[in-house]
Order: C-alpha cells, then sequence, then structure tokens
C-alpha cells in the first residue's frame, strides 16, 4: 500500500510538468464535416492550439474547390479537446495495484486454507449416515455440533455450514427416498 502512494505521489509531482509541455496526444482539434455535395462526410484530427482550432487549420486537403471552402466550413464543427494523460495513468496505476493485491491476497488465502482446516470428522459421519439413512444418527450428530461454543468465527462459520449440509441431506432423504414432503 506503501508503494501505491509512492507511486500516485510521484505520478502526481510530475504532472505539473508535463502540463508545461503538452505532448502532442493530450490536445487536438476535431472537426466533424457532414457531407457535402459530392464530397462525403469524414471527421478530421489535428494536433493544433486552441486558437487555431477551426476548418480552415484543421481540414487538410482541402476536399472541395476553392470556392466551396468557406461554405463547407461552415457546416463542419470543430471542437478543442484536452485529456490528462497524468491522471489516466495514475487511475491505471491504482486499478492495476488493487487488482493485483487481491490476486495476491486470493493466492496467499488458497495456500493457507488448507493448513487452517483440520481433518473434518465430519464428512466421514457423513458418508456413514448416507449408507445408514437412520434418523436418528443424523439428529445425534446435530446435536454433538451443538456441544461447546467454537472459539473463533471460522470455526462458528464452520459449524453452521455443516449444519446446514446436514439439513440439506436430510431433506434429500425424505424427498427422494421416502417420497415425502417436510413439513
Amino acid at each position: 500500500m506503501k508503494l501505491l502512494c509512492a507511486v500516485a505521489a510521484l505520478v502526481c509531482l510530475r504532472a505539473p510538468l508535463a502540463q508545461a509541455n503538452k505532448s502532442s496526444e493530450d490536445i487536438r482539434c476535431k472537426c466533424i464535416c457532414p457531407p457535402y455535395r459530392n464530397v462525403s462526410g469524414h471527421i478530421y484530427n489535428q494536433n493544433v492550439s486552441q486558437k487555431d482550432c477551426n476548418c480552415l487549420h484543421v481540414v487538410e486537403p482541402m476536399p472541395v474547390p476553392s470556392r466551396d471552402v468557406e461554405a463547407y466550413c461552415l457546416l463542419c464543427e470543430c471542437q478543442y479537446e484536452e485529456r490528462s494523460t497524468a491522471t489516466i495513468k495514475v487511475v491505471i496505476v491504482i486499478y492495476l495495484s488493487v487488482v493485483g493485491a487481491l490476486l495476491l491476497y486470493m493466492a496467499f488465502l488458497m495456500l493457507v486454507d488448507p493448513l487452517i482446516r483440520k481433518p473434518d470428522a465430519y464428512t466421514e459421519r457423513l458418508h456413514n449416515e448416507e449408507q445408514n439413512e437412520d434418523a436418528h444418527s443424523v439428529a445425534a450428530a446435530v446435536a454433538s455440533l451443538r456441544g461447546p461454543r467454537p472459539s473463533t468465527v471460522l470455526e462458528r462459520v464452520e459449524g453452521a455450514q455443516q449444519r446446514w449440509k446436514l439439513q440439506v441431506q436430510e431433506q434429500r432423504k425424505t424427498v427422494f427416498d421416502r417420497h415425502r414432503m417436510l413439513s
């Protein structure tokens, strides 16, 4: 995170220097000229100053004869556009940094998760219950999960997940094996 702040600060400090020397991609004049007589419509882009942003300076080569230039230029709409590539670069760096940090966090969790989880005796019990189909063993397993209160948030979440899995398994047995709906 400190690296991200340092990069953002460096780019922001460099931005005023870049403002003085506007690169050709930061400014442009865009003229949109509609069809005129036998000439099709066209969009012209030139890197010119704001005072020169008009049809006469931007439209090159002029597609109409010299006597029709004034009428053609009156139809064209020219706009001066300016953007800050430094700001765009800062936003991209921040975005990529956040995405990279999230990917690193995901990889960390994928590596650490198996180490945190203990061997689960619940899954062995669940497989035995599927074979046995005894309703009393399911009730005993639920009661054993409700025993002492788990100490960590992860254990509480896992306990709730295991209880939910037991309920779903019991519903499946009831509906598919016994062909009864739960009330």
